[in-house]
């Protein structure tokens, strides 16, 4: 990977448009990113890492609230990592028991789907 990339690069590699990767800037879930001349941004590897980290965060569903005050957590630096670690605990057995009411109902739909087929055949 290249030392830099470019909000454009950023955007093609996450998945994220480039006003979403500006819109966490702003926010603050992103620190703000390096500058080349004439103001362009200059993501490191270390932001794309970050960035990683947050659209994991955001496919289990974590709350934009709670990612802010995870993003600030983490600024704040290694005093604040049991609280990082608290949070991230909370928020796991949160999505498991989302996972586990998913296969219930994923179950409940199966068995549907074969009654139906079932009664199909008769």
């Amino acid at each position: 990977m290249p030392s830099h990339l470019s909000i454009d690069e950023v955007a093609r590699r996450t998945g994220l448009t480039a006003h979403t990767l500006r819109y966490y800037e702003r926010i603050g879930l992103i620190a703000p990113v390096g500058r080349a001349e004439g103001g362009r941004r200059r993501y490191a590897a270390a932001d794309l890492a970050w960035i990683d980290f947050l659209l994991r965060l955001r496919t289990t569903r974590m709350p934009i609230s709670q990612m802010q005050t995870f993003a600030t957590l983490r600024a704040t630096g290694d005093s604040t990592v049991p609280d990082r670690r608290r949070m991230l605990e909370t928020h796991l057995q949160e999505v498991l028991a989302e996972m586990e009411a998913m296969q219930l109902s994923v179950q409940a739909l199966e068995e549907k789907i074969g009654y139906y087929r079932a009664v199909e055949r008769e």
